[in-house]
């Protein structure tokens, strides 16, 4: 399978730039999330790789192919790609082994009887085994989706496209077809780019995640590293709940809030510098000071019972820092306790503010 190589791509909407010279290299076989909210281009740039528009500057390789640049786009069913797409896109009146083998009409050298094989196939691999002659009306919005799959993989593609696919799907089925989609591109490993702005789906499903801002890449990489270790204010507020500081650097890795001292993770410090501190909510430990750990000491505020634990809201003692943290169910803090917090300094993340543009 050949890699994807995105190349200062630039698109406008009049005065808007929907993707402003944004780069990105994904490796043959990798599944690559571009993940991000609404109007970050991640919706755009998709369009642009599946050559439905064309790039104003930059260009977008495939393998040694080059697909689009300045005055030259690859029509879409030239680029040996698949698309999914948020609606899933079947039709009606066809049957769901219709829909699934429509593309294999079009591949030159395939008997009727290698297509029903090959649909039969596909059908097997996405548990569809037995809906042959049933119509899309009459299957459920996860089946409707394996079908959209099934459809995109028959056809053999060398990339493969997915847009918002999950959406539409209810939380518990949604989390389902997380995982299974997971389990097919590990069948297949197939060049993948997929488009969401569900973080918890990027984390499951992919290999590396693009996190998109105003039309660039903000960070790349695994859903560990942008996770545990963001590069910007932005990176670190859109993936998962943090608590965000601002300090200025007292030390190599002593920063302050106030009153409040820390010492953080992640290299030395410029001296006088100001900074954004994150610490995520279940790096903080209730419970008595541990050593070599930042200790304080604050009041509950707030308990949001959740299940199998609680979010509370702790007011650092003589500060106005109020600190969300992720306790267990047992044993329950009360409002207006005071209880001791421990934070690792590996756990205290210093930022970069995120890149200013005209």
């Amino acid at each position: 399978m050949p890699g994807v190589s995105l190349r200062a791509l630039t698109r406008r909407y009049g005065d808007v730039a929907a993707v402003d010279q944004l780069s990105l290299e994904v490796k043959p076989g990798e599944l690559v999330a571009l993940l991000g909210p609404s109007g970050c281009g991640k919706t755009t740039t998709l369009r642009l790789v599946a050559g439905f528009l064309a790039p104003e500057a930059g260009e977008i390789w495939v393998g040694e192919r080059c697909l689009s640049s300045a005055g030259t786009v690859v029509p879409p069913e030239r680029r040996r790609m698949a698309m999914i797409f948020q609606s899933y896109a079947l039709w009606p009146h066809m049957t769901v082994a219709q829909n699934v083998g429509y593309g294999l009409r079009f591949k030159r050298g395939l008997s009727r009887a290698d297509r029903d094989r090959r649909v039969a196939e596909l059908l097997r691999v996405v548990q569809l085994a037995g809906y042959e002659s049933r119509y899309p009306g009459e299957l459920s919005g996860g089946q409707q989706q394996r079908v959209a799959v099934a459809r995109a993989l028959v056809v053999e593609p060398e990339i493969l496209l997915l847009d918002e696919p999950l959406s539409n799907l209810d939380a518990n089925l949604r989390e389902e077809m997380r995982f299974e989609i997971r389990r097919l591109h590990e069948t297949f490993g197939i060049t993948t780019l997929y488009v969401t702005h569900d973080q918890a789906e990027a984390m499951v499903i992919s290999d590396r995640i693009a996190v998109l801002e105003r039309g660039r890449v903000a960070q790349v990489g695994t859903p560990d590293e942008v996770f545990l270790a963001p590069r910007t204010r932005f990176v670190a507020e859109f993936i998962g709940r943090t608590n965000l500081l601002e300090a200025i650097v007292m030390g190599p890795d002593l920063v302050a809030h106030g009153r409040l001292r820390l010492r953080v993770g992640g290299g030395p410090l410029p001296s006088g510098a100001r900074v954004t501190v994150s610490i995520r909510p279940h790096d903080v430990v209730i419970g008595e000071a541990r050593p070599g750990a930042n200790s304080v000491r604050g009041t509950v505020r707030r308990a949001s019972f959740l299940g199998d634990g609680v979010d509370y809201h702790v007011q650092v003692a003589d500060s106005d820092l109020v600190l969300r943290v992720a306790g267990s169910a047992t044993p329950r803090r009360r409002v207006g306790e005071t209880v001791g917090l421990s934070i690792d300094p590996s756990a205290c993340v210093a930022l970069a503010a995120s890149e200013e543009r005209p």
